[in-house]
């Protein structure tokens, strides 16, 4: 008999954004763009000490101005849950108390929220905010990470140690032992903050929030404000960016909740971009490397220490220091993670947390070591190259990074690289060239997809998932239209409503892999009752085929084995009196703890500097990512280009600076907050690196939303080091700090 298989005839191709139009029509609908009858409007007031409490708060003067509705303090706030516990949401810190906006007179960091104006008109509430008196009794406050390095406390995060770390660097034959530094940097994403939430009066609310999880969302309000869950319908089918700042909710959606509570009508309320600085942020991080090697550059010891900043209320940390055991092999090493409490906002996820922070130290660190020993950064990186993770002593489902390193090279010219540091030049620039190696978690998690699918050839495949813009819509088109046989204009998707079938919060790359999966399971049930209706058809081909046999194909049902055993799926569903199929299935990966799930990434990075003037530019990048089987070449390659911009801006330009003095943010706009623009990027080259990993899932994919950025920011600095001869190790790399170290002009 004949093996048949039907084409994929859209996986693994190109396809440009079905959700694209929408946009850039401004069809798209984000959480400030929802109206309602007889709106009202926020603006919040902030606080303008670092820590203490409030001892009067005066509104009188605000109250008195035309439009305005009402000033909501902790005073007067609608009634909320008690018990902290009560305040914490699915990706909350285990150990902490969440931040309870208007909850009480503490004042935990200096731009907290302390007030809520409602009015007619956000300009009149912007107005009236300004009028408001607060006196506080101040009290004292730290917000720099590096004067309470004392009071450190250990996070039990990292793997477990190897061998005796301490006495084999010791012992080793070159030794390299360094601090880097990064600071904080803020997400800054396109879309501000916002909610609008909508009052039906009938005691259930319909809350427009700028979310990475809607269920999230949806059950954190139940619980702070001692509600059921079916109260709350969050919606949020578009998201302008997010880059990890939306996983936890934000406080404007708890304020918008109780403006819509004690206003009793629809109320918008949208953060000021300055206003955002009060939120999450990438904690500013020490990362504390200690390299030991042999003279032929294998490692006999890995130390890595972080020191990353959270709140004084909530415990925030993310693994920076175990991903050596991921990269290289070495039979001594210990990994250290602590915090340092401030008096700031609690830090939070961004774009690969603890992977952007701990491989730009790992990755500095191994390319100090290679210029020590005298060894080509790419070879130290071969001869120090692990088949499997030691932290937990398994094989990886697949890891082509040796193909990253090999094809990155090439495409990069690598071989003609002088490896001495000011060796090679473009006029008036010295040229330097730099790499770094990525990795990131393959992660996956549960989730739950339901499939309509109609007898006139149409399906819609709906689950409560966020899209924060990767392009989630279009991949699971792309599985939807082929695990159901249908053209893709044929499928709509339904995503960021909590009333849909339950998934996670949209972050940590996982859920490319977590929603694709959930269709192909439930497009499984699709098939398997399109084949029982079709055996119970007269002189039906499909009698005694199992259902792992059949597959959907161009509206019909088909035979894996024998093509011509086929019935079209309009028949099968006249002849079964279907108008349409409804299924709705939660698909889950079994975790065995036998292999490690990882993505992988070799960055190359070409940077040209000023002579005269020290100024940085990064010309070229090429970047290999070895990430399974690549679902959409066209938004993977956008992701990954994405966060290399993102890289380039952590190498080179972002850094949220405070005033320790005061406690506050001195740059919390995008005028003097730095982030690439246009003018900063060149040529950017991804490749998709052919890795097959039968392993993982039934897909063979992973995520590609964090691993694009790890690695580069070290590749930037690997790159000026060699253009200039000078090492900086505290992030941004700015002209000052290479002019200060001697970097130009060239030395007498």
């Amino acid at each position: 008999m004949t093996q048949t298989s039907p084409a994929s005839s859209y996986t693994g191709r190109p396809i440009s954004r079905v959700d694209g139009r929408a946009k850039v029509t401004g069809s798209a609908k984000y959480a400030g763009d929802f109206n309602a009858d007889n709106m009202a409007y926020g603006f919040v007031v902030e606080s303008t000490v670092t820590r203490g409490r409030i001892k009067q708060i005066v509104v009188s003067e605000a109250l008195r101005v035309p439009g305005v509705l009402a000033v909501i303090t902790h005073e007067n706030r609608p009634q909320v849950a008690d018990n902290p516990e009560a305040w914490k949401d699915e990706v909350a810190p285990e150990e902490g108390r969440p931040f309870r906006p208007l909850y009480d007179d503490q004042i935990w960091f200096n731009g907290q929220p302390i007030a809520l104006v409602l009015a007619e008109e956000w300009e009149i509430a912007r107005y009236a905010a300004s009028l408001i008196r607060v006196n506080y009794e101040a009290r004292s406050f730290a917000t720099d990470l590096r004067v309470k390095l004392d009071a450190a406390t250990t996070v039990d995060r990292p793997a477990k140690p190897r061998g005796d770390a301490a006495k084999a660097f010791a012992a080793a034959e070159v030794r390299h032992q360094a601090d880097y530094y990064i600071p904080t940097e803020h997400h800054n994403p396109i879309e501000l903050f916002a909610t609008t939430v909508v009052w039906d009066g009938d005691g259930k609310l319909t809350v427009h929030d700028k979310t990475q999880g809607v269920q999230n969302v949806g059950n954190f309000l139940a619980s702070a404000f001692k509600k059921n869950k079916d109260d709350f319908r969050v919606v949020s089918p578009f998201v302008g960016g997010a880059f990890g700042s939306g996983l936890r909710p934000q406080y404007q959606v708890v304020l918008a909740v109780m403006g819509t509570l004690k206003l009793e009508r629809s109320v918008r309320l949208v953060l000021t971009r300055q206003q955002m600085y009060g939120l999450g942020y990438r904690p500013p991080t020490i990362e504390r490397l200690a390299l030991g090697a042999k003279k032929d550059g294998t490692l006999d010891a890995v130390t890595h220490e972080a020191i990353g900043a959270t709140s004084e209320f909530e415990d925030f940390s993310r693994n920076d220091a175990g991903w050596s055991a991921q990269l290289y092999k070495s039979p001594n090493a210990r990994y250290v993670q602590r915090i340092v409490h401030l008096d700031r906002p609690t830090s939070c996820d961004m774009r690969a947390p603890g992977a952007a922070t701990g491989v730009y130290g790992l990755e500095s660190a191994m390319d100090e070591l290679a210029v020590a020993l005298k060894i080509d950064p790419v070879e130290l990186r071969l001869r120090c190259y692990s088949d499997r993770d030691q932290n937990e002593d398994v094989p990886f489902t697949s890891k082509a990074l040796r193909d990253c390193y090999r094809q990155a090279a090439e495409a990069f010219g690598w071989s003609k690289r002088s490896p001495e540091p000011r060796s090679m030049r473009d006029g008036n620039n010295l040229v330097g060239w730099g790499m770094a190696s990525g990795i990131w978690e393959a992660l996956q998690m549960p989730m739950a997809v339901r499939i309509v699918m109609t007898a006139n050839g149409y399906a819609e495949v709906s689950c409560a998932a966020s899209d924060i813009g990767p392009g989630t819509y279009t991949v699971m088109s792309q599985v939807a239209a082929d695990s159901l046989g249908l053209p893709i204009e044929n499928v709509t998707i339904k995503l960021g409503d909590s009333t849909l079938p339950k998934a996670p919060v949209e972050g940590g790359s996982w859920m490319a892999a977590s929603s694709c999966h959930a269709v192909l399971a439930t497009a499984d049930e699709v098939r398997k009752e399109l084949l029982e209706a079709a055996k119970k058809m007269p002189d039906t081909p499909l009698a005694g085929v199992p259902p792992e046999d059949v597959a959907l194909f161009e509206g019909k049902l088909v035979s894996r084995k024998d093509a011509a055993r086929v019935v079209s799926v309009a028949d099968i569903m006249q002849h079964g009196g279907l108008e349409r199929i409804e299924k709705e299935k939660t698909n889950e990966f079994k975790e065995d703890g036998k292999y490690s799930k990882n993505t992988h990434s070799a960055v190359f990075v070409e940077v040209k500097v000023d002579e005269q003037l020290g100024v940085i530019r990064v010309t070229r990048v090429v970047s290999a990512i070895a990430a399974g089987r690549v679902i959409n070449p066209k938004t993977g390659g956008s992701q990954i280009m994405g966060a290399i911009v993102g890289g380039i801006g952590m190498a080179l330009q972002e850094e949220t600076v405070y005033d320790h003095g005061i406690g506050r943010i001195i740059n919390a706009n995008l005028a003097e907050y730095h982030v690439p623009v246009n003018a900063d990027i060149n040529d950017i080259q991804v490749i998709f690196v052919d890795e097959k990993d039968t392993l993982i899932n039934r897909l063979g994919m992973k995520g590609l939303g964090e691993i694009g950025i790890v690695g580069v920011a070290a590749a930037v600095a690997n790159a000026v080091y060699h253009a200039t001869g000078v090492r900086v190790r505290d992030l941004p790399i700015t002209l000052d700090k290479v002019l200060a170290r001697g970097g130009a002009p060239a030395a007498a």
